[in-house]
C-alpha cells in the first residue's frame, strides 16, 4: 500500500454562507460584520470602500486626496502623509503657484492609485 501524499490530508476547507468570512490571521470562521477575532483577537480589515481604508498610521488615502485639492498649494497634504521636509518647501514656494498644480496632479495619483499601494507606500 502506497502513503497518501501530503496534498491528500489538507483540511477541506469548510463552506462560507453569505454573512460569513474567515479571519485573516488564523482562518477562524467570523460573522461578517466582526471587527475582532474572537478566536485570536486580532482586529479584522474592513472592506475596502472607495479610500476609506486607513493604514497602520490611520491616514486615509480619500483624505490625502482632500488635502491635495482643497489646500495642497500650502503642502497640507505633505505634512498629513508624513512629509514635513516636502511641505515646508510646498509653503515656501506657495507663492508661485507651482506647488498647487504639482498637488493637483498628486492628489489624481491619490484618487486613482489603490489601497493597497497607499498603504505600501505611506502606511
Amino acid at each position: 500500500m502506497s502513503e497518501p501524499s501530503p496534498a491528500s490530508c489538507s483540511p477541506v476547507p469548510q463552506m462560507l454562507e453569505a454573512h460569513q468570512k474567515y479571519c485573516h490571521a488564523c482562518a477562524a470562521v467570523l460573522d461578517q460584520r466582526a471587527e475582532i477575532c474572537p478566536r485570536c483577537g486580532v482586529r479584522q480589515m474592513a472592506p475596502a470602500s472607495a479610500g476609506l481604508v486607513p493604514t497602520r498610521s490611520g491616514r486615509t488615502r480619500m483624505a490625502a486626496a482632500l488635502f491635495a485639492f482643497f489646500l495642497g498649494g500650502l503642502g497640507a497634504h505633505k505634512f498629513y502623509l508624513g512629509q514635513p521636509g516636502m511641505g515646508i518647501l510646498y509653503l515656501v514656494f506657495c507663492w508661485t503657484f507651482i506647488p498647487s498644480i504639482v498637488a493637483l496632479i498628486e492628489g489624481v495619483v491619490l484618487l486613482t492609485q489603490s489601497d493597497e499601494a497607499f498603504a505600501a507606500k505611506y502606511g
